[in-house]
């Protein structure tokens, strides 16, 4: 089917079906433009949780849909790709998890919301990379934290908080590949660029931030300084809003460690382009795949997903 007539028909459905389309900044162009509403995770619980729609369609990763079923349970929620995953999210499994805990007697969890439902249900709170700092800050400075699964975000809110959180040793693999020797290569090229990192990044690609912030920060960011050029360490499904927003900058995706996986100079997550157009056209059209938590495992997680919802406030 040819796009703009796969584009009608997705538009056409959403209305019969009084359907609503979120979509993560890190999915394709197509899907950023016909979504209702494009942010990051934070932006896209918020919004989940006040849709009105009866359909809920999550262009993004599983989790993000499973976030999605916990705050609206009486609502249909579906997904473009049932195999759009997340690396994050599978460095931390429920089992390990609850191992670790019970090593760890007297500590709160804090869970990065790329995790599993199962592993929500586990924690205390939830944080996003937006709120995180926000979160953190909410508990007293001598309270013992664990933090997962993402030991780079984790590091970067203990040196900027102050804090000693234990650490799960997990990770991005799009924001774990970043090449430092590009990145400086590059930045040497265009010496007025400013290099905005997102903090799942190793640390010495943070060293070399002009800005470190969330998705949805460093688009803010972009947008307000001044700067004409930006290098951005994220992943390059981002730079499609900010070349929107800011359409007289120049924007250059860091480039990522070479392998033979990857054959491109930006850098892109695997799991969030399984989300295509034809892909929500036939989640709309049939319903399917249809997201589904066990209510045992969406109550308990529900109470720190809200958590993170009202601190967020």
């Amino acid at each position: 089917m040819e796009r703009e007539q796969l584009k009608s028909d997705i538009q056409r459905l959403r209305r019969e079906k009084n359907a609503v389309i979120l979509a993560h900044y890190y999915t394709e162009p197509d899907i950023q433009d016909i979504a209702d509403f494009v942010g990051d995770s934070l932006a896209l619980a918020q919004s989940a949780a006040r849709t009105e729609a009866d359909i809920i369609v999550m262009c993004g990763v599983h989790f993000m849909g499973e976030t999605c079923k916990i705050l609206c349970p009486d609502k249909k929620v579906v997904v473009p790709d049932l195999e759009a995953g997340c690396s994050l999210s599978d460095s931390c499994r429920a089992a390990d998890l609850r191992a670790f805990i019970d090593e760890h007697p007297g500590y709160k969890v804090i869970s990065y919301v790329n995790t599993t439902a199962e592993v929500k249900a586990l924690s205390d709170v939830v944080v996003t990379s937006s709120n995180a700092r926000r979160v953190v800050d909410s508990y007293p400075k001598d309270e013992k934290l664990i933090f997962g699964p993402d030991k780079n975000l984790g590091a970067y809110i203990n040196s900027i908080t102050g804090r000693d959180m234990l650490l799960w040793n997990g990770g991005c693999h799009v924001h774990g590949r970043f090449s430092l020797q590009a990145i400086l290569a590059l930045k040497a090229e265009h010496p007025g660029a400013k290099v905005l990192v997102h903090p799942e990044c190793p640390a010495a690609i943070q060293a070399v931030a002009d800005e470190i912030g969330s998705t949805a920060g460093l688009l803010k960011y972009s947008v307000e300084c001044p700067a004409r050029e930006f290098i951005v360490a994220t992943e390059s499904g981002i730079l499609h809003k900010m070349q929107q927003a800011s359409p007289d900058k120049t924007f250059y995706p860091a480039p990522p460690e070479m392998t033979e996986s990857i054959g491109c100079s930006c850098n892109e997550c695997i799991y969030m382009r399984l989300n295509t157009l034809d892909k929500l056209y036939r989640a709309l059209l049939n319903e399917t795949p249809e997201i589904v938590v066990a209510p045992d495992v969406s109550e308990k997680a529900m109470k720190p997903i809200r958590k993170m919802l009202e601190l967020s406030k």
